[in-house]
């Protein structure tokens, strides 16, 4: 997962792969800000969350989906280290979207990396990667849009409103809102499956999670998919690799 980054056959003009980043934010605009909002609907209605609280959780977690179930796991009184454990282990899918990102971040200084690391998201992670991939080469652009710009303004925003006036939502259902998330994703699954190895993870990974939620529990089944997926796509032989550009772009 740390080798050489895999690029498009033929790498796409800055600026057209920049525009093409640009309208595929779009969706994930309106995605992190409606899960936002649900969130911080959750956080008020959980009854154990002050604004101040819910607004730190995602300024200094910003973990989406451990959010949502440390806001279940304090309502239900478990205790924090346990929370801490369990939230831990759902998002360690992170640590293998790091892994794909590593050599398109080589060279960067530490700082950036470190920064990076602490808003990576699913959203992020999978247009960032797309769009380095189009590309041939690391672009700023191509990352600290997609973190910052399309997912913790939006979702910090939609969090301020969901905790501050989400009562006036009496069913969120009712206006689909919680569709949204795995609307998304499931966009953003298609549009990462560019080979074997990614098809492979995707068949896998969702199998097993439907499996061990249905069995277990959703937490457990996302956690199980999402280590379970990715091992099963590296047994895959990579259909076409190739070598980057040398040069970033500044």
């Amino acid at each position: 997962m740390t080798g050489a980054p895999v690029q498009s056959a033929e790498p796409m003009e800055v600026g057209a792969a920049r525009r093409r980043l640009y309208v595929d934010g779009l969706g994930i605009i309106v995605s992190a800000a409606g899960f936002g909002f649900v969130f911080g609907l959750a956080a008020r209605t959980a009854g154990h969350y002050s604004v101040i609280d819910a607004m730190a959780m995602s300024l200094i977690a910003f973990g989406g989906a451990g959010q949502f179930a440390a806001v279940g796991y304090v309502a239900s009184g478990v205790a924090w280290p346990v929370i801490v454990v369990l939230t831990g282990l759902l998002n360690t899918r992170h640590i293998l979207y790091s892994a794909a990102l590593a050599p398109w971040f080589r060279g960067r200084s530490f700082r950036e990396r470190a920064l990076a690391s602490h808003l990576i998201t699913d959203e992020s992670f999978a247009l960032a990667i797309a769009h380095f991939r189009r590309l041939g080469r690391f672009d700023p652009v191509g990352y600290w849009y997609p973190a910052i710009v399309t997912t913790l303004i939006p979702w910090n925003i939609a969090t301020f409103a969901g905790v501050t006036i989400g009562d006036a939502i009496l069913e969120p259902r009712r206006l689909g809102i919680d569709v949204i998330f795995p609307a998304a994703m499931i966009g953003l699954a298609v549009g990462l499956v560019t080979g074997r190895r990614e098809l492979a993870a995707a068949v896998a990974g969702a199998a097993v999670a439907v499996v061990v939620s249905l069995a277990v529990s959703p937490t457990v089944g996302i956690i199980a998919g999402g280590v379970i997926g990715p091992a099963i796509g590296l047994l895959v032989p990579v259909s076409a690799p190739a070598t980057p550009a040398e040069e970033p772009i500044a």
